[in-house]
């Protein structure tokens, strides 16, 4: 199974993963996006959240 992972040393926090995807991606407490434990992500929402991402921060991982 694939996940999303977003690489928090690159992520500008610009939120558009949280517009675009928030059943996956969320600002957590600490200030930092975070990834939901899902049993399968949804391709095509997550697809757009990468597409959109200024600075590539997120990516496919396989899990």
């Amino acid at each position: 199974m694939k996940r999303p992972a977003v690489d928090l040393a690159t992520c500008t926090l610009c939120m558009g993963c949280v517009e675009v995807c928030p059943e996956v991606f969320s600002l957590n407490d600490a200030g930092y996006i975070a990834v939901a434990e899902l049993a399968a992500y949804p391709f095509d929402p997550v697809t757009e959240a990468i597409k959109y991402c200024p600075v590539d921060a997120i990516t496919w991982e396989e899990a």
